[in-house]
């Protein structure tokens, strides 16, 4: 069985935290309440709320609702947030760097292909 990536990453709590906190500067600075911009974007204030306090993370959509909404950038709004993969993916073997042209050892018997036959070969130009 071949290493597989997750199929998707959880947002940590540092995330919604971050997220959170430039939500709750944003509205601040725009001088409206939780539930003006609830209003505004569409959500309960109930919704702003957990986003503020970290308990939740937005949808793209909904952030971009908010983001619309306050009259900011997105960027504003995901300023200081970063995506790291959480995972090692752990390949047996050693890895060898190889010059355009060259073959991996053991491979020299086997006739190269030129990139036009490949592409001839698969339907593509």
């Amino acid at each position: 069985m071949s290493p597989r990536a997750p199929a998707t990453a959880p947002p940590t709590p540092e995330m919604k935290l971050r997220f959170g906190q430039n939500l709750a500067r944003c509205r601040a600075e725009a001088g409206i309440s939780q539930e003006e911009l609830g209003f505004r974007a569409s959500l309960h204030r109930t919704e702003i709320s957990l986003l503020e306090c970290g308990e939740r993370v937005p949808r793209v959509d909904t952030a971009l609702r908010l983001a619309g909404s306050l009259g900011v950038p997105l960027a504003q709004l995901t300023a200081g947030l970063e995506w790291r993969p959480g995972y090692e993916v752990v390949v047996p073997g050693a890895w060898e760097v190889l010059e355009r042209g060259d073959q991996p050892p053991g491979d020299h018997d086997q006739a190269s292909a030129h990139p036009a036959e490949i592409a001839t070969s698969n339907g593509s130009r």
